[in-house]
Order: C-alpha cells, then sequence, then structure tokens
C-alpha cells in the first residue's frame, strides 16, 4: 500500500472521542424521533377524535428519556470520566424517572406543595425547600451547559492554526469562567431569586478575598497573567530552582511540569511569576553547555583541547554552528582546567545524555593518548622529628 493511501485512510478513520461523540448523538436521536412520533400520531387522533391513553402515557416516558440522555451525553463531553461523573448519570436519571413516576400517578402537584410548604423568611425573601431544589437544578443544568459549549470553544481553538498555543489557552479558560459566570445568574435568575442580593454576597466573598482566599487569588489572577504575557506555554522546557521539566498544562491555579523521570509537579502561577524561572525555549532553542576536564601537569594542554574538540562530535546533537570550542580556564591544584564549549538545539530532550556521551569519549581519547586525568592528593614531606618505628613501619 502506498504512504499516500495509508494517510488517507488515516485522516478518514475516525478518533476514539469521534465515535464516543457519534454514538452519544445516535443515543440521543432515538428518543427525539420516537417522540416526534408519537406526537404527530397524538395530534392525529385527536383530531379524529379518538382517545390516546397510551401515548399520554409514552408521551412523558419519551421526553424524559430524552432528557436523560442529552444530560448524560454533556456530561461526558463537559467532564473528564470518572466516578464522579458516573454518580451524576445515576442521580439524573433516578430524579428525573421519579419526577415522571409521580407525575403518572398524579402525586407530583401534592410533593410540589408539600415541599413548597415548607419555607421560611430571609429578610423581604421566602426561602423554601421547592426552592432550594429549583435551584440546585438550574444552576445544575446551566452548569453543564456552560462546560459543554466552553468544551466546544476549547476543542476549536485546538484545531485552530492560526493562534498560538498560549493564546488558545488563554481564550479558552476565559471563555469557561465567563460561560460559567453566566450560568450561575441565568439560573439565579430563573430560580426567581432576586439578584440584588448579590451586592451582599459580593462584599462576603470580597472580605473572603481580603483574609483567606489571598493565595487563590492570586494564582488565578498570576494564571492569566502567564496566558496574555506570552512568557510560559505549554511545551516550553523550564527550570523553577529545582525542577527542571516541559510544561505540560497551564491550568487555573497551577502548572504542570513534567520532569525526565515522568514525575509531574504542580507549581503554583505565583511561584512563575514572581519568582526567577528559567525558559530554555523562550525565544531561541539554542543553548550552550560547558564541560570542564582536568588533565595533568605532565601532560600537553594543546595535545587534549584537539582531543576533545573531535570528542564534541561523539553526540549527534551537538550543532556545528556555533561550532565547538575549547578554553584553557586556569592552573588549579591538581592540575590544568580545560573547558569545551559545545551547542545543542534540543534542550528540551534533556542535558545529561550529550554531556554523558562527551565526557565518555573524552575518557576513551585521554586513555588512548596517555593523558592523565588527575584526582586530588598530597605530598608530605618531613623534615626533622622523631617517631616510634612502629609508626613509621
Amino acid at each position: 500500500m502506498k504512504r499516500s493511501d495509508v494517510e488517507l485512510i488515516e485522516e478518514n478513520t475516525p478518533s476514539k472521542l469521534q465515535r464516543i461523540s457519534r454514538k452519544g448523538l445516535d443515543r440521543i436521536q432515538f428518543p427525539i424521533s420516537m417522540l416526534m412520533v408519537t406526537l404527530v400520531g397524538k395530534a392525529s387522533l385527536n383530531h379524529l377524535e379518538l382517545t390516546t391513553p397510551l401515548l399520554n402515557i409514552a408521551t412523558p416516558l419519551l421526553l424524559s428519556l430524552a432528557g436523560i440522555r442529552i444530560a448524560i451525553y454533556m456530561l461526558r463531553k463537559g467532564f473528564s470520566p470518572g466516578p464522579l461523573v458516573k454518580a451524576w448519570e445515576n442521580i439524573i436519571a433516578t430524579g428525573i424517572w421519579l419526577l415522571v413516576a409521580l407525575h403518572l400517578l398524579g402525586w407530583l402537584p401534592g410533593v410540589v406543595s408539600a415541599l413548597d410548604s415548607f419555607a421560611f423568611n430571609l429578610g423581604t425573601s421566602r426561602i423554601s425547600i421547592l426552592l432550594v431544589m429549583k435551584l440546585i437544578i438550574t444552576v445544575g443544568f446551566f452548569w453543564i451547559l456552560a462546560l459543554w459549549l466552553s468544551n466546544m470553544i476549547e476543542q476549536r481553538l485546538h484545531n485552530s492554526d492560526h493562534i498560538s498555543s498560549s493564546s488558545r489557552v488563554a481564550l479558552a479558560k476565559f471563555s469557561k469562567f465567563l460561560l460559567l459566570a453566566i450560568a450561575i445568574l441565568v439560573a439565579m435568575d430563573a430560580s426567581g431569586i432576586d439578584l440584588t442580593a448579590l451586592t451582599v454576597f459580593g462584599g462576603a466573598v470580597g472580605v473572603g478575598i481580603g483574609f483567606g482566599l489571598q493565595k487563590i487569588t492570586s494564582n488565578f489572577i498570576s494564571g492569566f497573567i502567564l496566558l496574555f504575557d506570552r512568557s510560559i506555554k505549554p511545551g516550553d522546557v523550564i527550570t523553577v530552582r529545582d525542577k527542571f521539566g516541559w510544561v505540560q498544562e497551564l491550568r487555573a491555579r497551577y502548572v504542570v511540569v513534567r520532569d525526565r523521570d515522568g514525575v509531574e509537579t504542580l507549581i503554583p502561577n505565583e511561584n512563575l511569576v514572581t519568582s526567577e524561572v528559567i525558559n530554555w525555549s523562550y525565544t531561541d532553542p539554542n543553548i550552550r553547555m560547558k564541560i570542564r576536564v582536568q588533565i595533568s601537569y605532565n601532560d600537553d594542554p594543546e595535545e587534549a583541547m584537539a582531543l576533545m574538540l573531535q570528542c564534541a562530535k561523539a553526540s549527534a546533537r551537538v550543532q556545528d554552528d556555533p561550532e565547538p570550542l575549547t578554553r584553557l580556564m586556569e592552573f588549579g591544584d591538581n592540575g590544568i582546567a580545560l573547558e569545551l564549549r559545545i551547542w545543542i538545539l534540543d534542550p528540551e530532550n534533556g542535558l545529561g545524555g550529550v554531556r554523558s556521551e562527551v565526557n565518555l569519549a573524552i575518557w576513551r581519547a585521554f586513555k588512548k593518548a596517555g593523558i592523565t586525568i588527575p584526582y586530588p592528593q598530597r605530598d608530605i614531606h618531613i623534615k626533622s622529628g622523631n617517631f616510634p618505628n612502629s609508626t613509621i613501619n
């Protein structure tokens, strides 16, 4: 099979996420289409003045089934799979079927009035169990809807090649928080809650931010600063204090950094804004490495420096431009200090591998040429004094 044919098959093969989305849409289409058929049949029979007891029962059942599947579809699109999502799916399904059962039995009006009777007054507002339940349901519905919409926006931004990675993350997070804020306000208004009461709530939130939520707010704002100034982006190689790794993800409160051992460190956004950060790939991925070696005073430093230049090619990651250089740095206590300076283009692949390959090549070349790598030693000269024979022996 030709390469072009393979690429064409891969492009036309749906991904796992696409297959799951299509399966979810198919599950939604069935109850909706059956509901439409039922409503058309019910209208036709009513026009002929015929009774429709079975269709009267089927209509709320199909409507509930469609609502459950739509809610589950939006849950799975808005949240990552897990036991919490599964639990919410069961709660939603149980709650909707319970409402349908109460409706079919004719008990729903009595249950609603009973829930509304348990109430208390808070200032000029009357708060009942029914109002609280309506608030929870509406907030949950609009919250899931907002997450679903933000997920769709994030996918569109992710597939866009005209926007930088940091801008995609910034726009996705901004749209997510904006949609969630709108969802809460719309849900509270739909539940009949006076939005002017939010002024008191806003004051309480301000006091909370001033005391206990200061760090959380600082990390949240620092996250947007990192996104909009593009100082740190997903895929960058950074060093924060003693942590070296790749930026995997920018979150609202922290940045996920993964090192070469596969360990993921969650660094608060505030630390990246207020402390010193080394970004190895900020503007230019080229970095210079320095490898220092000592030789004995009995060896020729020029010969050793020439061998070190040859050993710089031991790693394929070492660049020819700028070319490697060697320098005689100092005359130390134990030997002559030489330094090899090389440039690499891919610091994201680590520095230890290049250093190890070059050091091993230098050791082999020095051993073959008879050049000695000294180690700390001391010569003791005894000028005078009497020592016991046991000490001398």
